[in-house]
């Protein structure tokens, strides 16, 4: 599955069907669709990635991080600080 389509909007927001979400550069494993939570945005959110190396991160602006494909590079989207189904928590 594609992780983010910029164009014509993202067709997988309001999937909640069982399965994994991967990278689409490089199929490396990212998120769980039990991580998976509603959101405003117009892409998926996700509470924790698959594995610990799924993702890496850097700071793009205070309160907010690149979230990369931890095997590729590719740009995932961002993380938020505080954003999340419950106070705390953040998007990945």
């Amino acid at each position: 599955m594609s992780f983010c389509s910029f164009f014509g909007g993202e067709v997988f927001k309001d999937n909640f069907e069982p399965g994994i979400y991967a990278c689409s550069k490089c199929d490396h494993k990212l998120f769980s669709s039990r991580s998976k939570f509603e959101h405003s945005s117009p892409w998926p959110a996700f509470t924790e990635t698959v594995q610990e190396d799924s993702v890496s991160k850097h700071v793009e602006r205070p309160g907010t991080f690149k979230v990369l494909c931890g095997k590729c590079g590719n740009g995932l989207g961002h993380e938020f600080v505080n954003d999340g189904p419950s106070k705390g928590k953040s998007r990945f």
